[in-house]
This record gives structure tokens, C-alpha cells and sequence, in this order.
């Protein structure tokens, strides 16, 4: 974390002064802005956080509920998800409130009486290596919590606006070609409508979005929903695991997932209700104590005395995405770009088995918001933007294709050794599968096509362990400046910024050879593509990764782009270059070539490229796929 880099204040220094731009525009809210965003939910919530960093584009964010989500809806935070929080700065804060998923015990049917259940096994929750970050459980109203104080603390002073509903859009010309109308809350009278007029507008308002319903986009997929009963409760019980997470499969009596909650006492139960047609109401009527009794029939012989219910609910989601995630009408040859988007649930439902649905929107959010902001800040041209459903469809399409496989998979009955001929899985196949699937689960599945922003893997071999596509994996390196040992790309903050690891050849001749071309050549896309008189950092930020000890490390000799001057004050960023020691050797751990690396990043924490230490047209070509050029523009 870094402060003070423009003067001394004192205070926390989360909470951040308000910056020239925000105070000009005033206190009230302008019926004119950049980007407006529907609903606070998980998209919505991530979306505000992330726009928040650039106090220069005006942004709203509004909600029809009157007050902030309190209890329930989503708890299960992947551990992809607690890496986009330290991008924040919340991830210390998220891991500490959370409970942590270290194992998941299966039970089934007791082999000498199947009327009564009993452990079957248990696995690992995540795999060692996957990520520095355990998969956790925090009630989603807290994470929303987090990221709305995050963006209310920011230079942009960012709050959310309530008792605020989606009336209708239309798109036309201009500045601000959006025309948005919000009506308050439960109101039905046209007279109390405001119209806000905007550049971008984004959908974050669930599977019911109306911002949908409004761009003629459709949920598609199953006709029939699944049933779910879910409540959050405080119990006395004999049930010997009730503090891990379980997967509860009874002969004949239904399944039970068990997930204990933050705080050490508080467990979150989902009880399979089955398929229902869409359109049926009457599963909607069945009570707390209702499924308390058939819990405790699939728990048997075990039991549980209810003795409070924080929240409950029943719920049906079928596996449905649309077809696009913008206002971009079907087969358009015209080369329209989008101003209206969809995010989230209001783009892709599914079951709960797969625990994806609040991960996945966060993603959506995390994957637009860095665009919106280089197209505002002109550091992108708008053509950017239609990659965001070209990217995030496809991830949705897959999370679909894999809650449809595993949510088959679990429903199987367990298997009857007396009748094998009925079928159904065994305790050994469901621990099996359940482990495979580490990867998915934890959020790491995702990986982006070769495109503008994603490169093809022809210098793969240079650093095996950054994934061309995939998330930047971290990996424990020591700081030159002070000898602290953290993890590579924990200084990777949501800033919009893209980054440049550059991993050093065994002399380190070659790594100083290209961070002096980077710094000096008027080529490189250090030079490129950023405007004038901003910092030389201000687009991309570049990291150097030596391997020779820090003690003989000089870093303000090293080239500018590694120990740069920035900030008002001009003062130097020591934070830049980086080594190996004991039990901290990237190298090894990430399968980093003897010739050295370039890795470069998206500002979304996903490798977008890698490529060889000498790469100098390819590298500069590759930015200006996608970065529009600020020199020319300087020069006119």
C-alpha cells in the first residue's frame, strides 16, 4: 500500500480526500454523467468500486431496494475472487472475517442401514498451489459492504443512491446518448420520473434485470427451474461435522449441502428441493420449519434443534445466458458500438451447486470496468468495448456447460451395493470428481481467447506457470527497497493500469537492456501511449524481477522505467524491482526460461501475453492493438 506520495495527511489513509474534479461537479447528483449503473448487487458493487479509482468520470449508481442488502443471498467466495479483493486492498480484511473451506466430508447412506447416514470420506476444499488465497465464506451483503465503503473512501467519494428504479432506455446521439428513466421507488406516477442522461449505462439488477428486458435481450436455456431451500441458521446438534462443509446424500430422503458461516457459529443449510416447472409457485410456500424437518430426515440418525433463523428463503434457478451482454442488436454489419450493458445475474443464472453466481458477476464487472475507463479517459478507443461480451458470453456459456454436468452429476442417487443395477454414484466417485473439479470451483477455470487484448502462446515456454489467458498467478518474491518478502502482483492494484513483468535472463543483461529501451526509445509503448506530461507509469506499469541478491541491487542506477520519478511531488517509486531468496524463487516456481520473460497483464489480473526479452517492435505492436497513440497527438 502505498500514501503520502502526494504530501503528508494525516488520518487513515483508506480514506481519501475528494478530488478537483469531484468537488467541481458539487454535491448534487448530475442528470449528466459517463456511466450510470443499475442495481448493487456483486456486479454492480465491484463495477462502482472499480470507476471509483478515476475521480474524472462521472458515475452513479443506483438501487430500487431503500437501504443496503442485509442478510442472505450468496456466501461462497472463490478463491479468484479473494485475488481481485487484494486488487482493492480487501482481501486481508475479507480473509479475516471469513470462515475458511479447508476440507469437504461427504456422507452417504451406512452400508449395514441405509435409513441412517455416515461419513464416506473428504477431501481438500482447494488444492495446495491453486492460489495464496483459501476459498472463504462471507455473507454477500458484507462483501457489497466492503467494496461501497471502498468507493465511498475513494478520490470519487462514490455512493450508492436507493429507492431508485429502472424504468426504460433509449439510445440515440450525442455526448451522452443514453437517456435513462428512474422513477422512485413504488411510485406510480410518471410526474415523479428523472431522466439521466449518460455515455454508458450498465444492467446490474439481477436475474429479473429490467435493463435486460430493455435492450431485448432474453434469458435462455432450461424450461424447468430447481428448487432450492436455503436458510442460515443457529442450532444445538449431535451432527459431528457441523463446522466443515458437507455434501449430505441420503437413500432416498433427498440431499443436504452444509456450509458453516462467519463467526463460528452460524451455518448455512441448501436443501435440494428438486426440479419444478417455471411459473410454479407453490414451492415458494415452504416454511423455515419445513425444511428444518427435511434436513433432519436426511441427517438421521444425527438431528438438529433450530433455535434461530437469521434468514431463509427457497429459491429456483435454472441454467439460462443470453445470447450477448450488450445493446449490440444480432448480426449488425454496421459496426455500432455498444452503450448499454448487462452484468451478472442479469446475464446468466444458474444452480447453487456450483457456487459460481456471485464470483462470476464480480468477474463480469471486473472484466468492463477497466475498459469503460480507458475509452473515458481516451487512453482506448470505443471499439474496446465490445470485447466485453465477447469475452464474458463465453465464460458464461462454459460456467453454464459445468453447472449442468455437476449439477447431473450430484443428483444421482447413491449407489446401492445390494442393487447395482439401479445405478447411481459411489462415495469413491463423488470424492473423485469433487477433487477434479478443484480448479473450477476455486474460480481458476477461466481462460480468454487470443484476440487484441489476449496473445497466442508461441513464447509460452519462457514462463510455463503465467498462463497465456488465465489469471496472473502470484508467487512469493523479495522487494529490493526493504527486503520484504510478499507475493508478485500483490502491488497489482485496480488502478486500470496494465503491467509488464519483465523476468531477468541469467547475466540480467538483456532485462537492462529492455528496461532501458522502455525508458529511452520514443517506441516503445512506455513512450507510446501515454499522454503528455503524465507520469511514465501512468499506463503501464513495469516491474523488474532480477535474480541476484538485493544487497547488490543499486535501484535509483537501474533504467527510470524501474525506480521511477511520479506523483506531484516527482518523488521516486521504489516499489518496481524485485529478486528471489530462500523459499521465494519465481523462477522456479512460475518455470521462468534461462533467457528471461516478459509477462505482460491486463489490468483485470489475467496474463495477456509472453514474450521474449528482446520482443521490441512485437511488444510496442501489441499495445497498439488496443491503446490509442498519445505521441502522435502530442506532436500536432
Amino acid at each position: 500500500m502505498q500514501f503520502y506520495r502526494d504530501g503528508y495527511r494525516p488520518g487513515d489513509p483508506d480514506i481519501v480526500p475528494a478530488a478537483a474534479e469531484v468537488l467541481a461537479r458539487g454535491a448534487a447528483h448530475p442528470s449528466e454523467v459517463d456511466v450510470l449503473i443499475v442495481g448493487t448487487g456483486p456486479a454492480g458493487t465491484v463495477l462502482a468500486a472499480q470507476l471509483a479509482a478515476f475521480p474524472g468520470i462521472a458515475t452513479r449508481i443506483v438501487e430500487r431496494r431503500d437501504k443496503p442488502l442485509e442478510l442472505g443471498h450468496a456466501d461462497g467466495v472463490a478463491c479468484r475472487t479473494v485475488e481481485m479483493f487484494q486488487a482493492f486492498g480487501l482481501a486481508e480484511r475479507l480473509v479475516r472475517e471469513a470462515y475458511w473451506v479447508n476440507e469437504v466430508r461427504f456422507w452417504g447412506p451406512s452400508e449395514h442401514d441405509r435409513t441412517k447416514i455416515t461419513r464416506t470420506g473428504w477431501v481438500e476444499d482447494t488444492p495446495e498451489g491453486l492460489s495464496e488465497f483459501p476459498h472463504v465464506i462471507v455473507n454477500q451483503a458484507r462483501m457489497q459492504e466492503y467494496l461501497l465503503e471502498y468507493a465511498a473512501n475513494s478520490a470519487s467519494k462514490l455512493e450508492a443512491e436507493y429507492g431508485l428504479e429502472f424504468i426504460g432506455v433509449t439510445v440515440g446521439d450525442g455526448e451522452h446518448p443514453v437517456a435513462v428513466t428512474l422513477r422512485p421507488t413504488g411510485s406510480i406516477d410518471p410526474a415523479d420520473d428523472v431522466v439521466i442522461h449518460a455515455k454508458y449505462v450498465v444492467g446490474c439488477d439481477g436475474a429479473r434485470s429490467r435493463v435486460r428486458q430493455a435492450i431485448g435481450r432474453e434469458l435462455r436455456g432450461d424450461a424447468a427451474n430447481h428448487a432450492w431451500g436455503v436458510m442460515d441458521v443457529l442450532a444445538v446438534t449431535d451432527f459431528p461435522d457441523w463446522r466443515t462443509k458437507n455434501v449430505i446424500q441420503s437413500a432416498g430422503k433427498g440431499s443436504l449441502l452444509m456450509i458453516p458461516r462467519e463467526g463460528g457459529n452460524m451455518v448455512r443449510l441448501y436443501v435440494d428441493l428438486g426440479e419444478v416447472q417455471a411459473g410454479d409457485t407453490e414451492i415458494k410456500k415452504t416454511t423455515a420449519a419445513q425444511l428444518a424437518d427435511v434436513a433432519n430426515a436426511i441427517l438421521h440418525p444425527y438431528s438438529i434443534d433450530v433455535r434461530s433463523v437469521a434468514w431463509s428463503s427457497v429459491y429456483e434457478v435454472g441454467q439460462r445466458v443470453t445470447d450477448r451482454f450488450d445493446d449490440v442488436p444480432d448480426g449488425d454489419r454496421t459496426g455500432r458500438l455498444p452503450h448499454v450493458f448487462i452484468a451478472g445475474d442479469a446475464c446468466h443464472t444458474h444452480s447453487a451447486k456450483a457456487g459460481q453466481g456471485m464470483n462470476v458477476s464480480m468477474q463480469d464487472a471486473f472484466n468492463l470496468g477497466w475498459k469503460l475507463a480507458a475509452v473515458l479517459e481516451g487512453r482506448s478507443d470505443a471499439s474496446l468495448l465490445a470485447s466485453y461480451s465477447a469475452e464474458r458470453q463465453s465464460v458464461a456459456q462454459d460456467l453454464i456447460d459445468f453447472d449442468r454436468f455437476w449439477s447431473a452429476f450430484i443428483a444421482q442417487p447413491t449407489a446401492d451395493p445390494a442393487h447395482p443395477e439401479r445405478g447411481g454414484v459411489t462415495a469413491a466417485e463423488m470424492r473423485a470428481e469433487f477433487a477434479r473439479q478443484g480448479r473450477y470451483t476455486a474460480g481458476l477455470a477461466t481462460r480468454y481467447r487470443p484476440s487484441s487484448l489476449t496473445g497466442t502462446d508461441e513464447n509460452q515456454d519462457l514462463a510455463i506457470g503465467f498462463e497465456i489467458g488465465t489469471r496472473f498467478h502470484a508467487s512469493p518474491v523479495i522487494r529490493v527497497a526493504d527486503a520484504r518478502r510478499m507475493h508478485l502482483g500483490h502491488t497489482h492494484t485496480a488502478d486500470g493500469r496494465w503491467r509488464v513483468y519483465a523476468f531477468a535472463d541469467t547475466a540480467g543483461t538483456e532485462l537492462h537492456a529492455f528496461a532501458s529501451w522502455l525508458t529511452d526509445s520514443p517506441d516503445s509503448p512506455i513512450q507510446r501511449f501515454r499522454a503528455p506530461d503524465t507520469d511514465i507509469d501512468s499506463v503501464i506499469d513495469v516491474h523488474g524481477i532480477f535474480r541476484i541478491s538485493q544487497h547488490d541491487i543499486d535501484v535509483p542506477a537501474l533504467p527510470a522505467i524501474l525506480c521511477p520519478h511520479s506523483g506531484p511531488l516527482g518523488i521516486q517509486d521504489w516499489e518496481k524491482v524485485w529478486t528471489t531468496g530462500p523459499g521465494a524463487d519465481v523462477f522456479a516456481d512460475r518455470g521462468i526460461s534461462d533467457r528471461g520473460a516478459i509477462v505482460i497483464v491486463r489490468p483485470d489480473q489475467y496474463v495477456a501475453h509472453v514474450m521474449p526479452l528482446t520482443a521490441r517492435e512485437e511488444l510496442s505492436d501489441f499495445f497498439g492493438g488496443f491503446l490509442t497513440e498519445q505521441r502522435a497527438a502530442a506532436l500536432r
